[in-house]
């Protein structure tokens, strides 16, 4: 075998080397990132399932509203009739 033939093998062999490396460190790459991606996945459904469960008792905050509303009529009256009678004393 011709020395340029030899040169022209090792070359090519050295060739697939560097790709077979590149490829095991792309793949390598890929792995760990889906991996992080799957984490990310499972942390996302779980938020979701806690805001779901924070959220089943939304029917009542109607009724809550009714209520701090009472609260700030009532103290709306009190607050003029203090008025009134905080004029009255002044006088």
């Amino acid at each position: 075998m011709p020395a340029y033939e030899r040169a022209a093998w090792r070359r090519a062999i050295a060739a697939g080397f560097v790709v077979d490396a590149a490829v095991a460190a792309m793949l390598s790459l890929l792995v760990h990132r889906v991996k992080r991606i799957d984490g990310r996945v499972i942390e996302v459904r779980d938020t979701l399932r806690a805001a779901a469960a924070n959220t089943a008792e939304a029917a009542l905050i109607p009724q809550v509203a009714d209520g701090v509303d009472a609260v700030l009529a009532e103290g709306l009256q009190h607050h003029l009739f203090l008025g009134r009678v905080l004029e009255k004393v002044k006088r």
